[in-house]
C-alpha cells in the first residue's frame, strides 16, 4: 500500500560512501550559523540526528518552491545503501501541494546536494602532494628537493 507522502518524497543513491557523505555533511553544518547551512535558497539545519541502532541520519530541511511560497519544512533522511553507496530521501512534513514548482525544486535540491557532496569526497590532490608522499614512501626527507 502506497502512502500518500511517498507519492510527495524524492529518493536518490549516491556513490558516495555513507561515512563520508556524513562526514561532508559535518563539516557543512559546523559552518553554517545555529547548525544552519544554505543549499542555493534551501536551508539545511542541523545538527543532523543519528539513529545509531538502524544506522541512519536525519536533517530538517527547508525547501524553497520559489520568491511568493513559503519554505515547505521537509525530512532528509540518510541511510546506507552498500559499502559505497548512500541512499537520501526527502521527505514532506507538511501538506503540500504537488505542483511543478514543488517536484523541482525538490529534484533540484538532491540533485545540487550530492553534486555539493560527491565534490568534497573527491577533493583534487595539488601536485605538490604527490611529489611529498612519492618522497616521504622512498626514504628521503620530505621537504627536500633533488
Amino acid at each position: 500500500m502506497t502512502r500518500p507522502t511517498d507519492l510527495l518524497s524524492f529518493q536518490r543513491i549516491a556513490n558516495i560512501p555513507f561515512d563520508t557523505c556524513m562526514a561532508a555533511l559535518d563539516s557543512r553544518q559546523l559552518t553554517g550559523h545555529d547548525g544552519e547551512q544554505l543549499l542555493g535558497k534551501n536551508l539545511l539545519h542541523g545538527p543532523a540526528e543519528r539513529d545509531h541502532r538502524f544506522g541512519t541520519c536525519r536533517i530538517e530541511v527547508r525547501l524553497a518552491r520559489g520568491p511568493l511560497r513559503p519554505p515547505v519544512r521537509m525530512r532528509l533522511e540518510i541511510h546506507q545503501w552498500s559499502a559505497t553507496a548512500t541512499a537520501l530521501e526527502l521527505i514532506p512534513c507538511q501538506r503540500v501541494r504537488p505542483s511543478a514548482a514543488y517536484f523541482r525544486a525538490g529534484h533540484r535540491l538532491l540533485d545540487s546536494l550530492i553534486g555539493t557532496l560527491q565534490a568534497r569526497a573527491t577533493v583534487p590532490q595539488r601536485p605538490d602532494q604527490d611529489y611529498l608522499r612519492a618522497a616521504v614512501s622512498a626514504g628521503s626527507p620530505a621537504l627536500s628537493h633533488p
